[in-house]
């Protein structure tokens, strides 16, 4: 192992964030970044109105991610505003995602069939690549893991492993996958759309150990 692969740490993304305290318990344990569902099936969606309150009350250094699944191009205008980063759960085109003044990066579900390197290439303008779970029908926050071993050591793009991490399986996802970022939702909740604040530390610490091994 280098110096540097020995210094690295893994960022951490905590999802579905309706609630200003759990924003507040978030950015205390000094998480990167904190995602807005700006989908309305999902019962962890906001509203304009609700995430341009809550969005005013995150610090700098602390990135504000909305998540979309082929949204208007409307819509993500309107939201605009209030984010920093973007995130493509749908069958958006590479063209829709970079169309938007603001970076992005793009939810791959590890289906089957999947072809990562081709998708690396394919989204090369993103940021990074999402990885998470597939179930049909279910564009995200499933609560379910995939095979990480489906990971390539080496991929053209960072990548952010998401799909069914808790605070009782992100340190082995950390040390087997070494990702870029590692995204949770569900994992860190007491209730849909309600975090729970010792789980989002024991998530964090867990990371940190990860890191530290």
């Amino acid at each position: 192992m280098t110096h540097t692969e020995s210094m690295q740490r893994t960022r951490i993304k905590f999802c579905g964030f309706t609630r200003q305290d759990d924003i507040d318990t978030a950015v205390t344990l000094g998480v990167d970044a904190l995602g807005f569902v700006m989908w309305s099936k999902s019962s962890r969606s906001v509203g304009i109105e609700q995430l341009a309150a809550l969005a005013a009350k995150v610090p700098a250094f602390v990135s504000r991610v909305g998540l979309f699944v082929d949204p208007s191009a409307e819509w993500v205008e309107a939201c605009l505003p209030h984010l920093d980063l973007l995130q493509f759960h749908g069958d958006e085109t590479p063209e829709f995602c970079a169309s938007f003044d603001r970076p992005w990066i793009k939810a791959l579900r590890m289906r089957d069939t999947i072809d990562l390197a081709f998708e690396a290439e394919r989204y090369a303008q993103s940021q990074a690549l999402l990885l998470d779970a597939y179930r049909p029908g279910t564009p995200g926050g499933t609560g379910e893991s995939f095979d990480w071993s489906r990971i390539p050591a080496t991929l053209a793009k960072p990548v952010i492993l998401a799909g069914g991490l808790t605070p009782e399986n992100v340190s082995q996802a950390v040390h087997q996958v070494r990702p870029y970022a590692v995204d949770v939702s569900g994992g860190i909740e007491a209730s849909r759309g309600c975090k729970d604040a010792s789980r989002m530390a024991s998530f964090v610490r867990q990371v940190a150990l990860a890191d530290a091994r």
